[in-house]
């Protein structure tokens, strides 16, 4: 059996779980480099049985899958993961597999680019080595307005931060309900009012056919021009051209981010040239703790399917389909 672990990208993979534990014979090849051309990807997963993704990072459409004849077993780190094909997986009989995590790490994050903006700490470490000191005037948080898109499990724990903080919180998402709003100590606003009235705004949303491009012009428009965006959730959530622009105009105050439409961010990408972001290579759920729950999940996953008995099996159907390439 060979087992392909991708994405790999701080080459710490192999370290973090116990991979002698896999059945005799099992070959694990670890990369740490990303493939986005399918071409070659297929090319490089030709010969594996198993392959492991880490979320967010390379996807597995329809058309990559039905190049992998040999693959019978995908995982996924996390519960999901909304670039793996789950209807064609399972046509293919290709058995998906998920992880558990570890820890608040998107929450915790979230926290650092709020942080890192306000008090432009990024910018004052890179002068003070410069040999300046002490070149901005920060932004206290105390009694400013922070906006929750979204107050699901991530976005209640930022709220819990903010209110620690003693801010003012406002909420909006599609779904979102008054009693929803005030279990997190937030008001419940229309989406108008929370981009013209706060002072951060945080993003906490899945991306879906609903949320792509929910954030627009109009309302980035309706920021304050001190007011900070914060991205962790999913890059298309946002406009990036309209995001762009109003940052290139010093329209609001600043972005943290660390999701985008394409990922690695291109090294010319306008976001990399700008005074006023912050930005962070995908990194929420990437601490130590997440990783080894990630990769110890990923283990496990291998076992139990290769015993006949797959864990935490995301198309279970397949399981039972006379299309299925096999356990173990």
């Amino acid at each position: 059996m060979k087992v392909a672990v991708l994405d790999d990208y701080q080459g710490v993979a192999e370290s973090l779980a116990n991979w002698s534990s896999l059945p005799a014979g099992t070959e694990v090849e670890f990369f740490r480099d990303h493939i986005a051309d399918e071409n070659q990807l297929a090319e490089r997963l030709k010969d594996f049985q198993v392959v492991m993704g880490m979320r967010e990072r390379t996807g597995f459409p329809r058309t990559l899958l039905e190049r992998l004849p040999e693959l019978r077993l995908l995982i996924t780190t996390g519960g999901r993961n909304a670039g793996f094909d789950e209807a064609a997986a399972s046509e293919l009989g290709i058995v998906l597999c998920g992880t558990t995590g570890a820890g608040e790490g998107p929450t915790e994050l979230t926290w650092g680019l709020i942080l890192g903006l306000a008090r432009q700490i990024p910018l004052e470490d890179k002068l003070t080595r410069e040999g300046s000191w002490g070149t901005t005037i920060g932004v206290g948080l105390k009694g400013k307005t922070l906006g929750l898109v979204g107050l699901g499990h991530i976005g209640s724990l930022v709220a819990r931060v903010g209110k620690a903080f003693d801010m003012n919180l406002i909420g909006w998402s599609q779904n979102m309900t008054a009693e929803l709003a005030a279990s997190s100590g937030a008001t419940l606003v229309d989406k108008d009012t929370l981009f013209r009235d706060s002072d951060i705004v945080t993003i906490h949303l899945r991306l879906s056919g609903r949320t792509r491009g929910l954030v627009g012009a109009h309302d980035l428009g309706l920021m304050k021009s001190t007011a900070y965006l914060i991205n962790i959730s999913r890059g298309p959530i946002v406009d990036e051209a309209a995001l762009i622009d109003v940052l290139q105009r010093k329209a609001i105050g600043g972005a943290g981010l660390d999701t985008f439409d394409v990922e690695p961010l291109p090294k010319d990408h306008p976001f990399l040239k700008l005074s006023n972001t912050v930005i962070a290579p995908h990194q929420g759920y990437v601490t130590e703790e997440g990783y080894r729950a990630f990769y110890a999940g990923v283990v496990e996953d291998i076992n139990g399917w290769a015993s006949g008995e797959p864990v935490r099996v995301i198309n279970p159907d397949v399981l039972n389909a006379p299309q299925l390439r096999g356990l173990g």
